[in-house]
Formats: structure tokens, sequence, C-alpha cells
């Protein structure tokens, strides 16, 4: 059975007063993780505002998430960035301090054709052999989008377990499954949009790597279990996560419902009051 299985947390990076890396909440939000019910951490994601971390603090995040966190529940470490020679040294830093697997955004900006962006998946995974490797396909926020054809390809390689697909459509979903099904690999599909987790649970993805399941990771936890009617029950607050830019919203909520995550990074911006309050609205209708 594959390890990432369930309720994945895209974990948020908390900031203290002067929007440093604030350790003590992180510790405390592995702990919540882990009596709540969620079943591996994503770390260094998009939700934990990555593109705003150094290289050494990356390195610093992954390595004290993962001391602090070994034994006790799964570490994913996002190693992923437009360049593959600083993916594979991340990458590999990772594999080294222990992580259980890697999540690696396609390359963004400069991009790549099919060919080139094949090979920078390869040899990330070649050089950490056999750590999982977990692809993550983000067409809003790469500008390309990861063809079935190059996914079947890369799913070949024997330690590229599984896709975080975060592509808006059901219908791409349904034919990389039907394909993965009738190539008989031994490759999975992971949904990146909250608002799509039934839908993809129930054409055989095995779970979801979650924003909402920072707020409420019991919830989605539950959710990935097949609970269709928790799934509709909070389903407006999983899509008003979406009102701004993630991870705007969700550190918003988290700060609402008193867990001091602090603020984002420029040029991420706490939304106007007006979307905040669509927010506010839901949180206290639901909880």
């Amino acid at each position: 059975m594959n390890k990432f299985n369930g309720s994945g947390v895209a974990l948020v990076t908390p900031f203290d007063n002067d929007n440093r890396i604030n350790y003590p909440k992180l510790y405390e939000l592995i702990d919540f993780h882990i009596t709540n019910g969620t079943d591996y951490l994503v770390i260094c994601g998009t939700t934990g505002e990555s593109a705003t971390l150094s290289y050494d603090e990356k390195c610093e995040l992954i390595k004290n998430s993962i001391s602090y966190a070994k034994g006790k529940i799964p570490i994913v470490c996002g190693t992923g960035t437009n360049d593959t020679a600083t993916s594979i040294k991340l990458s590999q830093f990772a594999n080294m301090e222990g992580t259980d697997g890697v999540l690696v955004v396609s390359p963004y900006y400069n991009k790549g054709n099919e060919e080139g962006i094949y090979l920078h998946y390869k040899k990330i995974a070649d050089e950490i052999y056999p750590t999982p490797v977990i692809l993550y396909n983000v067409p809003s926020r790469t500008g390309i989008d990861l063809s079935v054809n190059l996914i079947l390809r890369l799913a070949k390689i024997e330690n590229i377990i599984a896709i975080k697909e975060a592509s808006p459509s059901l219908e791409k979903a349904v034919k990389l499954m039907n394909a993965i099904k009738f190539q008989k690999l031994d490759f999975s599909l992971i949904c990146g949009n909250d608002t799509l987790t039934i839908p993809f649970l129930s054409i055989g993805g095995i779970g979801t790597i979650s924003v909402f399941a920072n707020l409420m990771p019991n919830i989605m936890h539950e959710i990935c279990l097949g609970e269709r009617d928790l799934f509709f029950k909070y389903y407006d607050l999983i899509e008003a996560l979406s009102l701004d830019v993630n991870p705007i919203m969700i550190k918003t909520a988290m700060n609402y419902m008193g867990m001091n995550v602090g603020n984002l990074r420029l040029p991420l911006y706490n939304a106007d009051d007006e979307i905040n309050n669509k927010l506010y609205k839901i949180i206290d209708r639901i909880k």
C-alpha cells in the first residue's frame, strides 16, 4: 500500500512577529496533526510559502521538521524549483535528513518542453533513489500542464510513485486513471484541489494533499475515508479558502480561529475586509 494514502496536509509555515520561521509554533502544529488524524505532512510546499523561503531556510525547516516528527508521522518535503540542479541539491539534503518522500513541482517560468521536463524529473528521481518522488502538477502557478502521456512516461520511473494533480480538469484525471489501470502501473493519483477530493476518490485517487486540513485535520481525514456528508457539510469553507491566492485565506482562517500562525511574506498580503468577512461568516456558521 502507498504510504501516502489519505489526508496529507500542505502545512503552512508559521512566522513570528519579525517574519522569521516560528519553530515553537511549527512543532505545535506538527503535534496538532499527529493527534488529529493527518496521515502525513507536506512541508516547504506552496502553502508553506516555499517561494519566499531562502535555500538555507528550506534546509533548516526540513531538518527541524524531520527531526521533530520522525517516527511519529511521515513527512514529505517540497524540493522542486525551476532549476534542476537546485532541485537535486535540495532533494538530496531532504533525503540525507531522512524524508519519507519529496514533492517536486513542475518547473515554472522557464517551463521547458516535454523532454526537458521528463529529464528534470528523471535526474531528481535518479539522484535520490529509492526515495519516493511525487510529481506536482499545478498549471495555474507554473504555466504548464503536464500531459497525460508525459505523466505516464514518468510513472514508469521506479521511484516516481504518484502525482499531486491540481489541474481543475476532472476529465483529465479520469483519463489518467484509466491509463494507469490499463497499463497496470504502480502509480497513484493524489488530489491537489480540496474541492475535488470526493470526485478524485471516486475514480480511484488515494487521497489528498490538503490546504483545508491545516484548519480541521480530523474532518479531512474522515473525508478521505469516504465520508461524503462531511465533505458537503464543510464544502463552503473548503471553497472559501480559495477566495484569494493560497495561502492567504488559510492563514487568515487559522489566525481567526486562534492558531496564531503569523503573517504572510510579500508579495502575498492580507485580503480586504469584504473577502475576510465572507470567510469569517462561513467559519462562524460551521464551527
